[in-house]
């Protein structure tokens, strides 16, 4: 079975010959200061270089066996277009937000609108562009930072936090004008030839917003850009960090299939409350990515396959300084034959 082939179906719950070996890109971004070394790659510089970002994506697959293409390479696209100000990192840090455009929720009417003019949301569908073009035998996966985590790289986590219990209808209309401009680049994305569609948000994880708060402020806007989207990609995918127990009931009301999750997850409890059709991504430690052994690395992601994954990949975002060797580890461990767990 072919690359592509093997994570559009893996990603829709259809039969594989073999589970598939991702990092999504966004949040999940392979660039580490090994394989920028070994491509020659200028990482702030490639954050707005259409040609360079998809030069990137390609090369860090060959290096590492991901079996997809993955932009961009960071959760501040969308911030920093709407007025935040972003510090783009060096070669051993990625992009941060560096100051909130606004303090108080009622100001949201003052952020800017997303548009392909608007820093790197064009320059970032080129690379997707470009990327398509070259119909390369891998999936290309378009990454949205999800709305909750949008709002918190807009304005200071714990005002939003507060304003959800103190102030719930203002944050919804904060939330809705998120969601508008989120669904925009998500078209634009697939519009110039994304293949999947990947919404990341570690900001709604369960043990911050808790069963109630993720029901009303994370999951209808989540639902409501896979809906929007979902008749210009079949696949999609969504992201959540930390451990997920608290809203486990909640997450087969997610509109979508795959379910990324992090190592602080544990992978039967979940199976156990999932839809029949949803599959797991994730969820190798990538503390143990950065710190381990290839061998050590090789043993954590047959034990999450044999526990229930159906995609491997890094359970959050990796450090920079990861090894390259144990990202080749977790390609080669798709590979190996799967023994029952012992104990």
């Amino acid at each position: 079975m072919k690359s592509g082939n093997r994570v559009l179906n893996a990603l829709q719950g259809r039969p594989v010959d073999r589970p598939p070996f991702i990092c999504a890109g966004g949040m999940t971004s392979m660039m580490t200061v090994e394989a920028m070394q070994q491509l020659s790659a200028d990482w702030p510089r490639c954050h707005h270089d259409a040609k360079e970002m998809s030069r990137l994506a390609e090369g860090v697959r060959e290096l590492t066996g991901i079996e997809n293409l993955g932009v961009p390479f960071c959760m501040t696209v969308e911030a920093e277009a709407m007025g935040a100000r972003v510090n783009m990192g060096t070669r051993e840090s990625e992009p941060r937000v560096a100051a909130y455009p606004i303090s108080r929720i009622s100001k949201w009417e003052t952020l800017s609108r997303l548009s392909d003019k608007q820093g790197r949301i064009g320059p970032v569908s080129d690379a997707i562009h470009i990327t398509s073009n070259r119909r390369l035998p891998y999936p290309v996966i378009a990454n949205l930072t999800g709305p909750v985590s949008l709002a918190t790289s807009l304005i200071e986590p714990m005002v939003l936090y507060k304003a959800m219990g103190k102030e719930p209808a203002l944050v919804h209309e904060f939330m809705q004008f998120l969601c508008e401009n989120l669904i925009f680049f998500g078209r634009l994305m697939l519009q110039a030839g994304a293949d999947v569609l990947t919404v990341s948000d570690p900001s709604a994880s369960g043990n911050i917003l808790g069963p109630k708060g993720f029901e009303a402020f994370a999951l209808p806007y989540i639902n409501q850009i896979l809906d929007a989207l979902k008749d210009h990609c079949s696949p999609t995918m969504v992201h959540i960090c930390g451990d997920l127990k608290p809203v486990f009931s909640k997450l087969q009301d997610l509109h979508t299939r795959a379910i990324s999750i992090d190592s602080a997850t544990s992978i039967a409890p979940l199976l156990s409350v999932l839809r029949k059709d949803q599959v797991i991504v994730g969820n190798v430690s990538t503390h143990l990515l950065m710190k381990g052994t290839p061998r050590q690395v090789e043993r954590a992601s047959l034990t999450s396959l044999k526990r229930g994954v159906r995609i491997l990949s890094p359970a959050c975002g990796i450090s920079p300084h990861t090894p390259l060797a144990n990202m080749q580890a977790m390609a080669e461990s798709v590979r190996l034959p799967l023994s029952p767990i012992s104990g």
